[in-house]
């Protein structure tokens, strides 16, 4: 019996923590709908329908040297919210190849997205994150690192107006001689 009531106890405390951090949820820009249990985003804070996103990649030798790499892919992955407030599946975009500094930069824009339904009131950009998504197939760099969240998700966040337009800047990124352990990814 008294096992009984110590697993007992142990799935009513699991339960009320479940209910605690669903509830919560609500604290982060969304509301549940009482019509279907989903949960909705009323955060209102977007991505600008234009804007663009640069970053540099480097490659990590054997003996610890940085330089730049040439040829390196990021990946770009956001989330839309829907005109009803509901979250999209995430879609991604990639970079043109870094250049010879291992410089990249990529202009972004919603508009296709809002204009997908007619009325110009489609999906809104909410948030994004850069990612290291290929390099070009070099012996001294093949491996993928963290460094600055490039193979987990740099949020893309902290900007600066460039003649009136957001530029968003990532990184650095690297790549390395060496296997990294790296976390999985959400995205």
């Amino acid at each position: 019996m008294g096992k009984m009531n110590c697993c007992l106890t142990n799935l009513v405390f699991l339960l009320s923590v479940i209910y605690v951090v669903v509830d919560s949820a609500s604290g982060y820009g969304y509301s549940k709908d009482p019509k279907t249990g989903a949960y909705k985003n009323t955060n209102k804070d977007f991505m600008p329908p234009q804007f663009s996103v640069q970053g540099i990649v480097y490659c990590k030798s054997s003996s610890n040297k940085l330089s730049p790499l040439k040829g390196g892919v990021i990946r770009i992955a956001c989330l839309g919210i829907d005109k009803y407030g509901y979250e999209t599946a995430p879609f991604s975009v990639l970079t043109k190849p870094t250049d010879g500094n291992g410089y990249f930069l990529t202009k972004l824009s919603s508009q296709p997205l809002l204009e997908n339904d007619g009325d110009g009131d489609g999906v809104k950009i909410s948030k994004c994150k850069a990612f290291l998504h290929s390099a070009p197939l070099l012996k001294s760099c093949p491996f993928p690192t963290d460094v600055n969240k490039g193979s987990t998700g740099a949020p893309i966040s902290a900007y600066r107006a460039v003649n009136g337009a957001r530029l968003y800047s990532v990184g650095p990124f690297v790549y390395s001689s060496q296997p990294q352990k790296i976390p999985p990814s959400p995205y």
